[in-house]
């Protein structure tokens, strides 16, 4: 894609963003306070007794409200991450950098910090004159309240990241008594430290030079593509002219060159310079040139969303029709929508027991009282229940009767418990001698026993030896 001609190295230019008001502004309002709201708060939720989303690495259990997994269930987590990219992929061929102007992390701190620094600051011009004036006492405290702002969402940010990790309620109690280990206090510093930078400081550079979706994007773009564009056709040749004067009069286009949708881009482009890769897709521009033509009279839209091939053939509308039935759309849909329902599927399908069988290789096989063969197993047993439940254990094989357990033939597991078991599996010497030197397939079946409210039972294969 073409960068922007007028770009330069950030060491020469610092962006001083004009706020914007607009409906786009106040849907990117809307989405900053609803991730924020989902992130901040979902920690402190309470699901049946304990931390309704926790990835508590201690114990290997993951805990999503409803649902506990184990480390056997990557298969899920890997699969809503593929699902989390392909997603990204889908929008991105219908809207462009439609995430990036309106739900990524980035955009969304950078939109938080900036506020910050409004409210101490003021707005674009009496920032640069803030920072053009020599150091004083008014303007040490105005630095400082934003500093002080800044670090008090940081350290919240940071703090809210690890109570994913380790629950909400007891970090709060260890951070008032001071009561950190070095764990908590290193991630907690680090994430802070990470959005204070990269919000702070890094803003718009994060975007331009180390977010790699900005790289690959043109992969996904196509004439189609929904995306930001200026009017060309309509606002050229550019030029000022007095309120209530006609452009056609002047021989100008609409355009009046006010710089205004410079001013409000984020990362400093100049969107009539054509579509670049440094657009993240805001609409802050839109906002800033919508007010502008509606005090000079002239209709909205000289930039607004649209498609290329919508530009170049100057329709107007959303070309909804054309822009659905396009094939990488139907393709990028259509496996969305097979993974959705895969994931949904296999959740439904859960079985909230597992069992590992791993035979005791210290005893292979053995002879016991009156000519039996005994091999000993262990039995790794893990439920995501969140109450106590009993299961019964047997053996069984299509190659031999007889085989049976010695020791408790039930086992109690309190709430998502893991426990293993060793257990011994024997073989009367009257089916022994008969099967000497061979190795029988046998299956371990685990059932609960009484009103499970979960209907989990589990079968594992494994092979019991008959020595010679």
């Amino acid at each position: 894609m073409p960068s922007s001609t007028t770009a330069r190295p950030y060491a020469e230019i610092k962006i001083y963003t004009r706020s914007s008001s607009g409906r786009f502004a106040r849907l990117r309002w809307l989405m900053v306070w609803l991730t924020q709201l989902v992130f901040y708060a979902t920690p402190w939720l309470l699901w049946n007794g304990r931390q309704a989303v926790l990835f508590d690495l201690d114990a290997r259990r993951f805990y999503l409200f409803n649902l506990v997994l184990y480390p056997q269930d990557f298969i899920y987590l890997t699969l809503l991450l593929i699902i989390s990219a392909l997603g990204l992929f889908f929008v991105t061929t219908l809207a462009g950098r439609i995430w990036c102007g309106f739900a990524c992390p980035q955009t969304v701190y950078t939109k938080l910090f900036m506020w910050l620094e409004q409210q101490f600051e003021g707005d674009r011009s009496a920032r640069m004159r803030l920072d053009a004036s020599p150091w004083s006492l008014a303007k040490l405290a105005r630095k400082a309240g934003t500093q002080v702002s800044w670090i008090t969402l940081s350290l919240w940010t940071g703090f809210t990241f690890v109570a994913y990790f380790t629950p909400a309620r007891t970090l709060a109690i260890e951070a008032l008594q001071a009561g950190w280990g070095p764990w908590e206090t290193f991630w907690v510093g680090f994430y802070g430290l990470a959005t204070y930078g990269n919000a702070g400081y890094l803003r718009e550079q994060v975007c331009k030079h180390m977010c790699p979706y900005a790289r690959f994007q043109s992969a996904m773009f196509d004439r189609d593509t929904l995306i930001i564009g200026y009017d060309s056709r309509r606002g050229e040749p550019r030029g000022s002219r007095a309120r209530g004067t006609e452009a056609q009069a002047k021989g100008l286009g609409d355009c009046i060159n006010c710089t205004m949708c410079v001013q409000v881009c984020p990362t400093g482009i100049d969107i009539r310079d054509g579509l670049q890769s440094n657009c993240i897709g805001c609409a802050a521009c839109i906002d800033a040139c919508d007010d502008v033509m509606d005090k000079i009279g002239a209709p909205r839209g000289l930039v607004r969303y649209a498609t290329q091939n919508a530009m170049d053939s100057n329709r107007t509308g959303l070309p909804w029709v054309h822009h659905l039935r396009r094939p990488r759309v139907l393709v990028y849909g259509g496996l969305l929508q097979a993974l959705v329902l895969g994931l949904v599927a296999g959740l439904a399908v859960h079985n909230p027991l597992r069992v590992n069988v791993i035979r005791d290789r210290g005893v292979m096989a053995r002879m016991v009282e009156q000519g039996a063969i005994e091999n000993v197993y262990r039995l790794q047993v893990m439920h995501a229940l969140e109450h106590a439940q009993r299961y019964r254990i047997s053996v069984s094989s299509d190659q031999v009767d007889g085989l049976g357990t010695v020791g408790p033939a039930e086992l109690e597991l309190a709430s998502t418990e893991e426990r293993t078991l060793p257990i011994a599996v024997r073989l009367p010497a009257a089916q022994a001698e008969a099967l000497a030197g061979q190795s029988i397939a046998i299956q371990f079946h685990i059932r609960p026993v009484g009103d499970a409210d979960v209907a989990t039972e589990v079968s594992e294969r494994s092979r019991f030896l008959v020595p010679r």
